[in-house]
């Protein structure tokens, strides 16, 4: 049996998520998505969420497995919605740039990512939830409506070159 744990990344972390980064960018490319397809996320996005304490890893067996970042407080992506917000009054985590190992595919670890970064921000006051994904990235809709995430509409990704148009997804508890 596999030891499969979350915890904060660490910055001798940050190679191996950049290995997982340029895969799952490879993975999206061959998927037909612009998605991730201009240089964003890198190890530089991995610098800076370690620098504000939101960068997580997902491990298994001690080896990096995955990686998402868990930002607490208000995302300028967030603020228009072609829909609607269920919650607009309490702070919301928004959970971005998660990605797993290629080798581990399959195996319904993003979900389980996923549920425990839910558990780990509602044990710090943190009641609701955001992210977003491409139309065309059918694996992280799944994740997020797998955990509970509800369809609220379109936002537009303000820094995005390629396609910004992005579904975005909301959990309440």
């Amino acid at each position: 049996m596999s030891l499969i744990y979350v915890t904060r990344a660490m910055q001798d972390d940050i190679p191996a998520i950049g290995a997982i980064f340029d895969l799952a960018k490879a993975f999206l490319k061959a998927s037909g998505s612009p998605q991730w397809q201009a240089g964003y996320p890198n190890t530089d996005t991995v610098a800076q969420d370690l620098a504000n304490q939101s960068a997580w890893v997902l491990k298994v067996n001690d080896q990096v497995a995955g990686y998402a970042a868990a930002i607490i407080g208000d995302d300028p992506n967030y603020q228009e919605i072609d829909g609607a917000w269920q919650n607009n009054t309490e702070p919301y985590a928004a959970i971005h740039r998660l990605a797993l190992s290629q080798d581990y595919r399959g195996q319904h670890l993003a979900k389980y990512f996923m549920s425990s970064l839910i558990s780990i921000l509602n044990e710090q006051g943190i009641h609701n939830f955001r992210v977003d994904t491409h139309d065309l990235n059918q694996p992280m809709q799944h994740v997020a409506t797998s955990n509970g995430f509800i369809r609220r509409g379109h936002i537009n990704i303000l820094d995005e070159p390629n396609d910004p148009l992005r579904w975005a997804f909301e959990l309440n508890l």
